[in-house]
């Protein structure tokens, strides 16, 4: 029986752990910036066209048995040709993998006949970094997928995807069937929108602990297993850090002023800026930490919550205390 597994950028290991024929790593990051369009993500999956774009095969390993044509073809097409017969998908409890989840479970939704193959793996344990050989002997937990799991996974996938977070925040206090992981990945991205006190996010807020506790580092705030909430990686972390930095009242100083006209696709000189900074927290910075003042209020905010732009003049606040969303006033 082949099998295919679905996952992750995070877990690309399951590829060297043999639990399946093919691993496809689905790429995309859903936790900051505009949210790709619905075009790109079928497209996608759909496999190679005249666009250029990255498509399914491209993270996936030459099979001998493949024909170089059929990797190009559509991944439920390329599944039905080689005669897969079950397709897991293996997505561990951390948001971005979540919310992966969600929209390949609403694209799915789409091809009743594949609903049959479809199994989920409980992953409730990181991928990245988790050893391939331990993986090749781990069990895990599979359920099947029902209708309704795919109708949670629509509903949520729109909610994250509309203008303004109220239809996620609903989710928190409905029962999500089989997607037992959403619900905590999404209280977690909750608090990244702004507090009412501080006007920051929980990551940005680490951020300026970290500092203020003595890491001055960008290394040391960057590497996957700095203390905190893992929302973002590394190359989402630097544009965070810029904004508390090199706005018109900084909470951060000593990050390289060359960041801010560096061209944003200049990874080699952006990394070089990054590792000569060296990091303290402002006077006005320890008062945001404090909690004795808002940032927002001193400095703009253009950034990306799921298909929600947060602007200072359209900012949707999130209070961790009472867990209540805060509307625009």
């Amino acid at each position: 029986m082949r099998r295919v597994i679905l996952t992750s950028s995070s877990g690309i290991g399951l590829a060297h752990a043999n639990r399946a024929d093919m691993v496809v790593p689905l790429i995309f990051r859903f936790v900051s910036g505009p949210l790709p369009s619905a075009m790109h993500l079928n497209r996608y999956l759909r496999g190679r066209d005249t666009s250029g774009d990255i498509c399914w095969s491209d993270c996936v390993r030459q099979l001998p048995y493949v024909y170089r044509a059929d990797r190009e073809d559509a991944l439920l097409r390329f599944c039905e040709t080689y005669g897969v017969e079950l397709i897991e998908l293996w997505f561990d409890p951390e948001p971005n993998s979540q919310l992966q989840l969600i929209w390949i479970l609403d694209y799915l939704r789409s091809e009743p006949s594949i609903t049959a193959s479809l199994r989920l793996r409980c992953v409730d344990f990181e991928l990245r970094g988790a050893d391939p050989r331990e993986l090749r002997q781990r069990a895990v937990g599979k359920l099947d997928i029902s209708d309704n799991d795919l109708e949670i996974a629509s509903i949520a996938w729109e909610a994250y995807r509309a203008s303004t977070p109220e239809l996620c925040f609903g989710l928190l206090g409905r029962q999500l069937g089989r997607l037992s992981f959403l619900q905590p990945a999404l209280e977690v991205l909750f608090a990244e929108l702004p507090s009412p006190t501080t006007g920051l996010g929980a990551t940005e807020l680490q951020l300026l602990d970290l500092i203020a506790s003595g890491h001055s580092r960008t290394a040391e705030l960057f590497r996957p297993n700095a203390p905190g909430t893992r929302v973002f990686d590394q190359w989402e972390l630097g544009p965070l850090l810029e904004g508390l930095a090199l706005g018109p009242m900084p909470a951060v100083a000593g990050l390289d002023g060359k960041l801010a006209t560096l061209d944003p696709d200049n990874a080699r000189g952006r990394n070089a800026a990054f590792r000569r900074s060296r990091l303290s927290l402002t006077d006005f910075g320890k008062a945001v930490l404090e909690g004795r003042d808002d940032f927002r209020r001193h400095n703009p905010i253009k950034r990306w919550w799921g298909g929600t732009h947060l602007t200072n003049e359209r900012l949707w606040r999130w209070d961790p205390e009472t867990r209540s969303l805060i509307a625009p006033t």
